[in-house]
């Protein structure tokens, strides 16, 4: 298949110059407007056309558009992503010339002609969203197997591989494609946009969250932040210690203890931390002074307890955590933290490994990190334990946010850049 570019005043004359040269059966790839009208310049739209091979010998070469290969318009799911952008453009093509159309209906006694000037727009627009239909359906029906089959319309192109290139695990995908197309009314199917927002409003409600809620007065709450090395526990253990005792509006009396004596240089910045917010901090080796700590910090409302981190497959270190649990005094709440960068091969083995800890929620650091979050929602979605945070840079206090499913939701299908800035112009 080759491809070629014609241009003209008007999407009607670009089309008319490509089916001249090469004939009705070439398939429109995109129809956009490369210059708008001005008072000394035409308007100028290009169309580009792609021809059979079989038939490329009766196609002038001097027209010729760049290979597949050094060109956007690719084969496979790439070309069917990109039809969509043709589909939006030919609709502001649509709006451009009906509103010109207007204008001149307005200004010139020239009725006639200019309604059949709109009537032909109207007609080539229709003829390319024909057209584009067909490439859809087409390329559509040629990746099927690498879906395994999955029996979906191509309507639902765009929002699939947003989907699956967010790291979402296939079989979740499959799932949720599935529950979609089971449940989506028919009449909501003919629009992109739709689809989307119900796609969203699924996921919604699929993620478990644990909302952030004050200590009830006269209540004690224990919370020990559990691990892999470097996944960002004491700096997520800081935004918390200030949120609950500075930020939020109800100020919490917040106490520390770290476990985590194997890192000199941890405890002395969750030591450098505690002192910045004149926050009472204790430190404890073994499980039988834990019990002291606690009574020694028996005056708080909050109790965060930072613990040393461990490779999922450490289970001398797991044990010992579990023995601090064990001869608590207290009903201790354990927060799994977790890299939102991880694999979710990963993610899964961590979760096993740490699960004989009766976790409680988790919280994702890092967001920052990534640009893929179909991951976080593969694992919840997998074990079904609430998340409560999402750590989302390295700023201390600022950067950590109460975990919400539409928070999650637009970083899986729109990225984290956009939540980003949204967060930075509501913090100033």
């Amino acid at each position: 298949m080759k491809f070629h570019t014609f241009s003209g005043e008007t999407p009607a004359e670009a089309l008319k110059k490509a089916q001249i040269e090469c004939g009705e059966n070439a398939l429109v790839i995109s129809t956009k407007q490369l210059r708008k009208k001005t008072i000394s310049t035409a308007a100028l739209f290009e169309v580009v056309v792609a021809v059979d091979d079989e038939k490329a010998q009766a196609v002038p070469e001097k027209r010729a558009f760049p290979s597949p290969e050094n060109s956007k318009y690719k084969s496979g799911e790439d070309v069917l992503f990109s039809l969509s952008e043709a589909a939006k453009q030919i609709s502001q093509i649509a709006q451009v010339a009906g509103d010109s159309t207007a204008s001149r209906f307005e200004k010139t006694s020239q009725k006639a002609s200019n309604n059949d000037g709109l009537g032909d727009i109207k007609s080539e627009i229709n003829k390319l969203a024909d057209k584009i239909k067909l490439i859809q359906d087409m390329f559509w029906e040629e990746k099927a197997p690498n879906r395994n089959h999955l029996a979906i319309p191509s309507e639902f192109s765009e929002i699939y591989k947003l989907a699956k290139t967010s790291g979402m695990g296939e079989d979740h995908l499959e799932n949720i494609m599935n529950l979609t197309l089971e449940h989506m009314p028919s009449r909501m199917r003919n629009s992109s946009e739709t689809i989307k927002r119900y796609f969203q409003v699924l996921l919604r409600k699929l993620i478990p969250v644990r909302v952030e809620t004050e200590a009830p007065k006269g209540s004690k709450r224990v919370m020990m932040f559990v691990g892999p090395t470097g996944v960002g526990k004491t700096t997520t253990i800081a935004k918390l210690a200030a949120r609950y005792s500075y930020i939020q509006e109800k100020r919490s009396k917040v106490g520390i203890i770290t476990l985590d004596t194997y890192r000199i240089g941890a405890v002395e910045q969750l030591f450098q931390y505690a002192k910045m917010m004149r926050l009472p901090i204790e430190d404890v080796v073994d499980p039988n002074d834990f019990n002291n700590a606690l009574s020694s910090l028996s005056h708080c409302d909050v109790i965060l307890i930072d613990t040393v981190g461990s490779s999922q497959y450490d289970k001398d270190k797991l044990l010992k955590l579990n023995n601090f649990i064990q001869s608590s005094h207290f009903q201790i709440d354990v927060n799994l933290v977790l890299s939102a960068g991880s694999k979710l091969e990963d993610l899964k083995e961590i979760y096993k490994n740490f699960s004989f800890l009766t976790i409680d929620t988790l919280i994702f650091t890092k967001f920052d990190e990534t640009k893929v979050f179909g991951t976080i929602f593969s694992l919840i979605y997998d074990i079904d334990r609430p998340v409560s945070y999402f750590s989302i840079g390295q700023e201390v206090p600022d950067d950590i946010v109460p975990a919400s499913s539409d928070f999650l939701v637009e970083c899986i299908l729109e990225g984290f850049e956009k939540k980003r800035g949204e967060h930075g112009n509501a913090s100033k």
